[in-house]
């Protein structure tokens, strides 16, 4: 690493910035396109098939991170960076000639090279600034992400002008040549406005760099990345099918939320690393998972109304019934001996005009945060019946409706989404703080964990609203996936408190810190 910052750290950081956004453009291009295409019938995919070729570019773009990132140790960020730039272009620039299935496959798979370009820029950029700037850095050039909502917010209406809304079916093959230049301009401003520059390890051989993946820390960092850069690229697609299915909204409007969810989480990873210099990345994780389990437990609850037995009248003495009405009940009272007491009025909680939640449209006019109760009684008894003490003179019915409001579920969505991008930066912080001369190598494999939560959690989240009939079913992955990182990690910290400060985790234990401090 270089201890002083000079011009070139800054120059290597903003176009390696710069390249990693294009990079993602192009990774989730599939996302926006293949809907496209099937949306407007050019091609006939079924919804199985257009997932596959959604996901190719993924699982790509994250199995070839660990190469990628070795590479980049052993050559510099520089010639690797620029060779992948100009071989993504290649296929993603024949994806415009693709007729088939296949060939739409093959393409998919070549430009979601453009995936690896995540290992490589952190393992660059990690090498022009010191230890205790890295976070920052990192940080900054994880914005990147932001590629993403990019595409997602001007491929569509590009592919709208393209086509001439639809008249020209053919017109969309001009967006994969478009970015096809722009990968190769891209290349072309990295080869010649950066230098080169190579880690201590770069004389390394393969088995030792390969070496530090023997630490189980490793797994742990993945593991985390596996939840936050998996779930925020999962979710950078699935939202879109998310908020058109359960909340019925236009598919313009629902991939303007999908961005809204998309951009922040790119752009905030600037702050994560700062963050993570300033407070230090383990105490960031805590705050990202912990708040990454409430949210998600927040939103695993989804639209509905339950209908349950309430609190009934029962008569009080036998008698007969005289009048019944929907908010009262009258009852002529009868002694045991036949004698007659007089009329007793049982009032009713009638039931309401307006049902909130039967529809869009009924009596769900204004926004309902929590859960809204509604009560009422059915009478059970007609004119002239007798009635016995303690029978049932009404019936009581409860329902309970939660909106699950699309508003307040988007808000918490996009604070989630801004969390994940803190934690991408807290992630890598402790990267070249642990493993500071094999930040290639043990960054492309916790990348490669982190692709492969982009590439599996879809697939995960398609089984469970299978299995469960229910949309916000994928909550229950994204909440199990943070507990078990939050138990990890706790438990890796006590233990590395119990074996280099034994006394501060029996204080804690104890309460007895605590009680000092006070």
């Amino acid at each position: 690493m270089q201890e002083v910052v000079n011009r070139d750290s800054y120059r290597a950081l903003a176009m390696s910035t710069i390249a990693f956004t294009v990079c993602f453009a192009a990774w989730m291009l599939n996302g926006v396109l293949v809907t496209f295409l099937v949306e407007n019938q050019i091609f006939d995919w079924s919804y199985k098939r257009m997932g596959w070729l959604i996901g190719i570019p993924v699982l790509t773009g994250s199995i070839f991170r660990l190469p990628a990132g070795i590479l980049t140790d052993k050559y510099g960020g520089k010639p690797i960076y620029s060779a992948l730039l100009f071989l993504c272009a290649i296929p993603m620039f024949l994806l415009s000639y693709a007729n088939s299935y296949l060939a739409f496959a093959l393409c998919s798979f070549g430009f979601g090279l453009a995936g690896v370009s995540f290992s490589i820029g952190i393992a660059y950029t990690s090498v022009w600034f010191p230890k205790h700037r890295q976070g920052t850095a990192l940080g900054i050039f994880g914005a990147g992400n932001a590629g993403a909502a990019l595409t997602t917010l001007f491929a569509p209406n590009l592919l709208i002008q393209l086509t001439d809304s639809g008249k020209d079916a053919d017109g969309w093959r001009q967006l994969p040549v478009y970015y096809a230049i722009l990968l190769v301009v891209m290349g072309v401003l990295f080869l010649a406005l950066t230098k080169n520059k190579k880690p201590a390890s770069a004389t390394k051989t393969l088995p030792q760099r390969l070496e530090p993946l023997k630490h189980m820390r490793v797994w742990r960092f993945g593991l985390y990345y596996f939840l936050v850069f998996g779930g925020f690229v999962a979710f950078s697609q699935w939202l879109n099918p998310y908020f058109v299915n359960a909340y019925e909204m236009d598919l313009a409007l629902a991939g303007y939320l999908a961005s809204a969810f998309s951009f922040p989480s790119g752009v905030i990873r600037a702050v994560g690393g700062w963050l993570s210099d300033k407070f230090g990345a383990r105490t960031v994780m805590y705050w990202v998972l912990g708040s990454s389990l409430v949210i998600s437990l927040l939103l695993i609850v989804p639209r509905m109304a339950i209908e349950a037995p309430g609190k009934g009248v029962m008569a009080k003495r036998n008698g007969i019934v005289t009048k019944v009405e929907p908010d009262r009940v009258v009852v002529e009272e009868v002694a045991l001996s036949g004698k007659k007491l007089g009329p007793r009025t049982y009032k009713l909680i009638p039931k309401p005009k307006k049902i909130i939640g039967l529809g869009r449209t009924e009596g769900e006019e204004r926004t309902l945060i929590f859960p809204t109760k509604q009560m009422w009684q059915i009478p059970r008894v007609k004119e002239g019946q007798k009635i016995q003490k303690k029978g049932l003179v009404a019936k009581g019915r409860t329902r309970i409706f939660f909106q699950a409001n699309v508003w307040i579920f988007a808000i918490l969505v996009v604070l989630l989404g801004s969390i994940w991008g803190i934690g991408k930066a807290a992630v890598y912080k402790h990267i070249p703080d642990y493993f500071p001369e094999d930040v290639g190598v043990v960054g492309g494999m916790v990348g490669v964990l982190g692709g492969l939560g982009g590439f599996v959690c879809p697939v995960l989240f398609g089984y469970l609203l299978s299995w469960t009939g229910l949309w916000s079913s994928c909550w229950l992955l994204i909440g199990a996936l943070s507990a078990v990182s939050l138990i990890w990690m706790h438990i890796v910290v006590r233990r590395i408190t119990r074996a280099h400060a034994p006394g501060i985790a029996d204080d804690f234990e104890s309460g007895s810190a605590s009680q000092q401090q006070a």
